[in-house]
């Protein structure tokens, strides 16, 4: 069977865009995270770095008083050069008094008005530093680390310090490197982890489709009346339950295919011949081949078959109505003594015929709530089949007892031939009958026992069997004395 895409492609798909989704979003967070520490990072070492040429600065001025002596411009110059920076000092009106524009190699590389510090920057410096990137000043294709700062200068003698600020520059492509660089690895790293996360996740599904395949053609095959293989339950993550139970269904119906075809061929088969020898009488009769002497003969044999055919047709439809529980007992107290005697009665003749002793009907009156009819058909089946079967001068017993927990019992027994072991348990089923009965029971249907243990079951009871081959054979109906009551 062609594979069909199964439902594990579409959400391998779902999957794939989520993850994909997943990782970029945190990446992104992840970068913004990390590139925002490192430019803290770098910004707080460019404070440092700042604060230090301050204060070695503040050292030399309490020297020499003065803000542009050789000594703070040699520390002016190493310090610029060794952390490429650009700084700027400025007087208290903002004018500037040190940079580095008398030494750098490219003069034109020098901040924007660096000369002087507008008063908006005046102000806003002494009331707080400022530490951040800026572009403004130099370019805005290459923004630069700008440290701001208010500090103080005094002499030895001075009674006043002079106010001065500070602003010192330095690039960011250290930054903007640094946030390449983690785009750049996160990409990578997402990439291969994706691929990886892709790869077993596809493996699991092709096993996990493959496996939804096989159990749709499985199923199909159901569908089809097939069911000749079982869906598997030991695939790994998958739900064993939901295989069992399709099994199940499955099984059951391939049990009940069994049996309707069972069915179908043993009631074809009853209804063959009865139809055949009624339907050879009548065209004997017809044609003239039964002679007129012996017509009214052929004719008994036809009645003895269409009243064959009636009973098969009645047993078949009590059988269908005790299934589909439709048949609703009509249970009252009932003598189920007088029933067994009333049902003994009716074979009289047969019992005579074959000299049977009959025992236990003298016992005390025993009574249950039963629906009557039904069970006086139970009792006519059994007592049928221990005439039927006992031997000649056989013995029919029947016994009545009643336990302390309210079951009454009915045994039916009688001697003879018995049945096998492997008889008894097949005994109930329809239209079973053991090799020996097909001889000596050409019109049984063999319904009588199921239809028996179906009524006995709706009276809440149980019917069993014992038997010793070549011995003799006891049916027990087994009946509550009184009904369960019915909840609501």
């Amino acid at each position: 069977m062609k594979s069909r895409k199964s439902s594990y492609d579409k959400l391998f798909i779902f999957i794939a865009v989520i993850l994909l989704s997943l990782n970029i979003v945190i990446g992104v967070i992840l970068i913004t995270i990390s590139s925002a520490v490192y430019k803290s990072t770098k910004l707080d070492e460019l404070q440092s770095i700042g604060d230090l040429f301050i204060s070695c600065m503040q050292d030399n001025y309490t020297e020499t008083r003065d803000t542009r002596s050789e000594i703070t411009k040699n520390l002016h110059k190493k310090f610029s050069s060794k952390y490429h920076l650009m700084i700027y000092i400025y007087d208290e009106n903002g004018n500037c008094v040190l940079s580095d524009a008398d030494y750098r190699e490219d003069p034109k590389k020098v901040v924007k008005n660096s000369a002087k510090m507008t008063v908006a920057e005046v102000e806003s410096l002494s009331k707080k530093d400022y530490l951040d990137i800026q572009s403004s000043s130099i370019s805005a294709n290459e923004p630069y680390m700008l440290y701001g700062t208010c500090f103080f200068l005094s002499g030895e003698n001075d009674l006043v310090p002079s106010r001065m600020f500070a602003k010192i520059y330095a690039k960011s492509n250290d930054i903007n490197s640094f946030s390449v660089k983690i785009a750049v690895f996160y990409t990578l790293f997402c990439l291969l982890s994706l691929v990886i996360q892709l790869f077993l996740i596809r493996r699991r599904f092709d096993k996990l489709s493959a496996y939804e395949n096989e159990f749709r053609r499985i199923s199909e095959m159901y569908a089809k009346r097939d069911f000749s293989e079982k869906i598997p339950t030991d695939v790994p993550y998958t739900s064993p339950e939901i295989a069992d139970y399709v099994n199940a269904v499955a099984a059951d119906v391939a049990k009940s295919e069994e049996t309707s075809k069972t069915f179908i061929a043993n009631v074809s088969h009853e209804l063959r011949t009865p139809i055949t020898t009624i339907g050879g009488f009548v065209d004997g009769i017809l044609d003239g081949t039964i002679p007129k002497t012996r017509q009214n003969e052929y004719l008994v044999l036809v009645s003895k078959e269409i009243k064959r055919l009636r009973i098969l047709i009645s047993s078949m439809l009590n059988m269908s109505r005790f299934e589909t529980g439709t048949l609703r007992p009509n249970f009252r107290d009932v003598n189920l003594t007088e029933i067994v005697i009333q049902t003994v009665l009716m074979f009289e003749k047969k019992i005579e015929d074959k000299n049977l002793e009959v025992e236990g009907l003298g016992s005390d009156r025993m009574s249950a709530e039963v629906d009557p009819d039904l069970i006086q058909q139970v009792v006519y089946n059994l007592v049928e089949n221990a005439v039927k079967f006992i031997n000649t001068g056989g013995t029919l017993s029947f016994r009545f007892e009643r336990s302390i927990n309210g079951i009454c019992t009915i045994g039916i027994k009688n001697t003879g031939e018995g049945l096998k072991n492997d008889e008894i348990s097949q005994v109930f089923d329809r239209f079973y009958k053991t090799d020996s009965s097909r001889g000596k029971d050409a019109t049984g249907l063999g319904l009588g026992l199921a239809i028996s243990r179906k009524i006995v079951h709706l009276h809440h009871g149980h019917i069993v069997v014992k038997s010793v081959y070549g011995e003799y054979t006891e049916f027990l109906i087994q009946i509550p004395e009184k009904q369960p009551k019915k909840k609501g």
